[in-house]
C-alpha cells in the first residue's frame, strides 16, 4: 500500500521547554528524509508523533490512507525477558500486533458479533500485508543470510550483544510497513550489517525518515534533510542528500552572519553619525546662550538656524536607523569542546598477551599474541561476534585466560567509553555515581564539567540508568576529561552521539598523545582519525592489516 504523511504547523516541547514549531512536512512513498539536530533537539519525540505514539502540542499529523501501518523501531530494541528471539521479531515487525488482532476478529466470527466480517476482513488484510503468512520462513532464511546461528526460540536476554545487534538488524529486514520511522539503526551494526541496512533502505518503495549518527549511512540513503536547530528554534528542510545539505548549511550560515556583520555595520555607522549630529546641535546651542545678547539679533539667528539644520540631520538619521530592515545574530549554537586529560606517560609496553585463549561458551578467542606499545594508536575491526569487546577485556586484563599470559604495563591508566556505557546504568542519580568515579573533585565542580557536556541540573539529580544513551555517552565522554588517562579505549563510541559531538570527539583525539585502542564501525572515523597500526578481528583469530 503506498501511504502519506502530512504534517502541519507542528509543534512539541517539555513543560515550558519549546523543542520546535511551525513544522511542515510531507514523507511520500519513496521519499527517504534524514533527521537531524544535536541531542535533545526533538528528533526521537518527532518520531514519535509521526507514529501517532504521541500528541502534538499544536497542529496535526495526517496518515493517508488511515489504515497504513507506521513502524515505529526505536533505538535500543528493547530486550524483553522471557521474550523468545521469534517473539521479538514478531513484535518489531507488528505481526504479533496483527495476530492479536485478527485472533479477536476471529472469535467474534465464531460469536456471531455484528460487523465481525468487515473486522476480520481488515484484520486479515493488515495481517497478510505486515508478512505474517511467511514470517517463519522468512526469519529462517535471514537469519542464516545474517550468520545467527542461534535457535529462534532462545530467549533475546541470553544472546551476546552481536547477536542481539542482527536480531534488531533481522527485524528491519522483515519489515513489510507502509511507512518507515528508524531511530538510530545503525547502531552496533557492523559492515556488513550496515551494507544490508544501506541496500534494505533505498530499495523501500515506503517512505521513510531516519534518524542516525552514521554519517556515511546518511550520504548514502537519504535525499532529503530536516534539521531541527535547537539554538535557534528554527526547523530547515534541505534537498539534495545529507553531502548537499553539509555544504548548503555552511554557505546559509555564512551568509547569515555576514547578513548580520553587514548589518551591524551599517546601523553602528548611523548611530555613530547621529551621535556625532547631536554633539554638534548640543554645542551649538550652548555656544548661542552664551555668546548671544539682546543686540546681536543676527548672529543668535545664525546659531540657531545652525543648530536646528543639525537637529533635522540628527533626526533624518534616525529615520533611516528605523527603516533599516533588522537582522537578528545568529545565535551560536552550543558545541562539545572536549579535551583527554593526560596522565603521565606509561611505560614502553602498554599492554601484553603472549598465546592467550578467552573461552565464553561457545565462542574462543585466540590463541593470540599481541603487543601494544606506548603512543600506538591502534584501530580494531571485525564483524559483530568476531571477539573485539573480548580482545580488549582480554588486554585490559578484565576476563580470565584459559590458556597463556596477558598484563598490563607499568604506570598504565586506562579510561574507557564502553559499548554499553556501563559506568552510567545504576539508580544512583548521576551526580553520585560520576563523583564516586572522581572523588577528588568537588560536586560543584563535577557539574560545571557535566554542564559543558550537555548534562545540566535536570540531568544530573535523575537516576544514571533513566538517562538516554546519548546523554549516558556525554557523561563517559566527560568521565574522560575529569581524569588523567595514558590509555584510551573507545568501544563503538560513535553509538547515540549527535554528529556535531562525534566531530568534537575526532578533534579531541587527534590531540591526544596517548595510546589509543578504537572499536568502531563509523567509517568516516575511522577515515578521520589518525591511527599507526589495524588490527582485523574474525572468528575468534586477530590479524595485524
Amino acid at each position: 500500500m503506498s501511504a502519506t504523511i502530512v504534517v502541519k504547523d507542528l509543534a512539541a516541547g517539555h513543560g515550558d521547554r519549546v523543542l520546535f514549531s511551525g513544522l511542515d512536512l510531507v514523507i511520500a512513498p519513496g521519499d527517504v528524509v534524514g533527521l537531524v539536530g544535536v541531542n535533545g533537539a526533538g528528533k526521537s519525540t518527532l518520531l514519535r508523533l509521526l507514529a501517532g505514539l504521541s500528541a502534538p502540542e499544536s497542529g496535526s499529523v495526517q496518515l493517508s490512507p488511515p489504515t497504513a501501518s507506521v513502524g515505529h523501531l526505536p533505538q535500543e530494541p528493547e530486550r524483553r525477558p522471557g521474550e523468545t528471539v521469534r517473539a521479538f521479531l514478531a513484535r518489531r515487525t507488528g505481526v504479533a500486533a496483527a495476530q492479536a488482532a485478527l485472533d479477536a476478529a476471529t472469535e467474534g466470527l465464531v460469536e456471531g458479533r455484528a460487523g465481525a466480517d468487515d473486522e476480520y476482513s481488515v484484520a486479515l488484510d493488515r495481517w497478510l500485508d505486515l508478512g505474517g503468512a511467511d514470517l517463519e520462513e522468512r526469519a529462517e532464511e535471514v537469519a542464516a543470510e545474517l550468520g545467527l546461528a542461534v535457535d529462534l526460540d532462545r530467549e533475546m536476554t541470553a544472546l551476546s550483544g552481536g547477536q542481539a545487534a542482527r536480531a534488531g538488524l533481522m527485524s528491519l529486514l522483515l519489515s513489510r510497513y507502509d511507512v518507515f520511522l528508524l531511530d538510530e539503526p545503525t547502531n552496533d551494526l557492523d559492515l556488513d550489517g550496515l551494507d544490508r541496512l544501506e541496500k534494505f533502505v533505498t530499495g523501500l518503495r515506503a517512505g521513510t525518515v531516519v534518524i542516525s549518527h552514521d554519517r556515511e549511512f546518511l550520504a548514502r540513503t537519504v535525499d532529503r534533510v530536516v534539521e531541527l536547530d535547537l539554538a535557534q528554534q528554527l526547523v530547515r528542510s534541505f534537498g539534495g542528500g545529507y553531502d548537499a545539505y553539509l555544504a548548503e548549511r555552511e554557505v546559509a550560515r555564512r551568509h547569515a552572519r555576514e547578513d548580520y556583520e553587514e548589518y551591524a555595520d551599517k546601523r553602528g555607522d548611523l548611530e555613530a553619525r547621529a551621535r556625532m549630529q547631536r554633539g554638534w546641535m548640543d554645542k551649538g546651542t550652548r555656544n548661542a546662550r552664551r555668546k548671544s545678547t539682546d543686540n546681536d539679533k543676527i548672529s543668535r539667528k545664525t546659531r540657531a538656524e545652525a543648530s536646528e539644520k543639525q537637529a533635522a540631520k540628527a533626526r533624518q538619521t534616525e529615520r533611516m536607523i528605523e527603516r533599516l530592515d533588522v537582522v537578528e545574530e545568529p545565535r551560536k549554537e552550543w558545541e562539545l569542546r572536549m579535551e583527554i586529560a593526560a596522565a603521565p606517560r606509561a611505560g614502553a609496553v602498554v599492554a601484553m598477551l603472549n598465546g592467550a585463549v578467552v573461552e565464553r561458551g561457545d565462542f574462543t578467542l585466540g590463541p593470540v599474541t599481541l603487543q601494544i606499545d606506548w603512543a600506538d594508536r591502534v584501530a580494531i575491526t571485525g564483524a559483530n561476534g568476531a571477539g573485539k569487546s573480548t580482545l580488549l577485556a582480554a588486554l585490559l586484563g578484565r576476563t580470565g585466560l584459559t590458556a597463556g599470559q596477558g598484563s598490563l604495563g607499568s604506570g598504565v591508566v586506562v579510561g574507557e567509553v564502553d559499548q554499553a556505557r556501563g559506568l552510567f546504568l545504576g539508580d544512583r542519580p548521576l551526580l553520585d555515581a560520576f563523583c564516586a568515579l572522581v572523588p577528588d573533585l568537588l560536586p560543584a565542580d563535577v557539574r560545571t564539567l557535566l554542564a559543558k557536556f550537555g548534562l545540566k541540573a535536570a540531568h544530573v539529580l535523575r537516576p544514571a540508568a533513566t538517562l538516554s544513551p546519548g546523554e549516558r555517552t556525554r557523561a563517559a565522554l566527560a568521565l574522560l576529561q575529569a581524569e588523567g588517562v595514558n590509555l584510551l579505549v573507545l568501544d563503538e563510541p560513535t553509538n547515540h552521539l549527535d554528529l556535531p559531538a562525534i566531530e568534537q570527539l575526532e578533534s579531541a583525539l587527534e590531540s591526544y598523545a596517548g595510546t589509543l585502542l578504537l572499536v568502531t564501525h563509523d567509517r568516516r572515523m575511522l577515515d578521520a582519525v589518525r591511527t599507526t597500526r589495524r588490527l582485523r578481528v574474525a572468528d575468534g583469530r586477530v590479524t595485524e592489516v
